[in-house]
C-alpha cells in the first residue's frame, strides 16, 4: 500500500510541483546514482531540498532513496510521522543517541547494506536562506565504514527562498541543481568532511552569485 502511495505522490504531486511552480534546472544529472548503495550529500536551506531530489531520481528508484532525517522532528505527530514514513519513506536519525552509547550510524549502515540510497544534509539542519553552513563529520564516518559507496555531492539554489525556514506558504521560485562526480574516500574523517564541503560550495560556484557564505 505505501509503496503505491509514494509513487503516486511522486508522480502526482513531486514531479508537477518540481516542473511547474520551482522550474527545476539540473546540470550534471549523469552523475546522480544508477543504483544503490550510495549516499547523496547538499546542502539545506528549506523542507524543499528533499522534495526536489527526491524529484531528481529515476522513478523506479523511488522506493530505495531514504531521505534521512531528525526522528525528533519529522516524527513529533503521528500524522506528520505517517507522511515522512510511508509518503517520503525517511529513515529517522535519533539526534543525541551517541551521548547514550549508541551508534548513531546504525539505522544508516542497515540501508546501505540493503542497497538503498541515502539523502544526508551533512550541516545537521537548515540554515538561513541560501547560506551555507559548516559540514558536520557523519557522511565521513559511513564512507570510513563503506570506502566503496560512492558519495555525490549536489548544490541545490532557490529552494531556501522557494519555501524559507518557518514559512508555510510556497513561493514559485526557479530552483537550480547542480550534481558533481562522486567523491574518492581520501583516508581521513575530518579531512574527507573538507573536501564534501568544498566540492558542493565549488558546484556552487558554477551558478549566478546569490548564494553567501556564512561568517565562521
Amino acid at each position: 500500500m505505501s509503496r503505491w502511495l509514494r509513487r503516486l505522490f511522486a508522480l502526482c504531486v513531486l514531479r508537477p510541483i518540481a516542473i511547474m511552480m520551482l522550474g527545476i534546472t539540473v546540470r550534471g544529472r549523469e552523475n546522480l546514482p544508477k543504483a544503490g548503495p550510495a549516499i547523496i550529500i547538499a546542502n539545506h536551506n528549506s523542507h524543499l531540498d528533499t522534495l526536489v531530489l527526491l524529484s531528481l531520481m529515476p522513478y523506479r528508484h523511488i522506493d530505495i532513496v531514504r531521505p534521512v532525517a531528525a526522528a525528533d522532528y519529522f516524527l513529533s505527530n503521528r500524522y506528520l510521522a505517517w507522511f515522512s514514513l510511508q509518503i517520503l519513506n525517511i529513515l529517522p536519525l535519533e539526534r543525541g543517541n551517541a551521548a547514550r552509547g549508541d551508534d548513531p550510524l546504525k539505522e544508516s549502515a542497515a540501508a546501505l547494506d540493503r542497497g538503498e540510497i541515502l539523502i544526508v544534509f551533512p550541516e545537521g539542519s537548515r540554515g538561513a536562506a541560501e547560506v551555507m553552513g559548516k559540514f558536520k563529520g557523519g557522511v565521513a564516518r559511513l564512507k570510513e565504514r563503506y570506502p566503496d559507496v560512492p558519495v555525490i555531492p549536489v548544490f541545490l539554489q532557490g529552494a531556501g527562498k522557494a519555501l524559507p525556514r518557518g514559512e508555510i506558504v510556497l513561493v514559485p521560485v526557479v530552483v537550480d541543481a547542480v550534481v558533481g562526480q562522486p567523491l574518492p574516500w581520501s583516508g581521513n574523517r575530518a579531512a574527507y568532511t573538507q573536501e564534501m564541503e568544498n566540492a558542493v560550495r565549488a558546484l556552487g560556484a558554477s551558478l549566478p552569485p546569490v548564494f553567501d557564505d556564512d561568517e565562521d
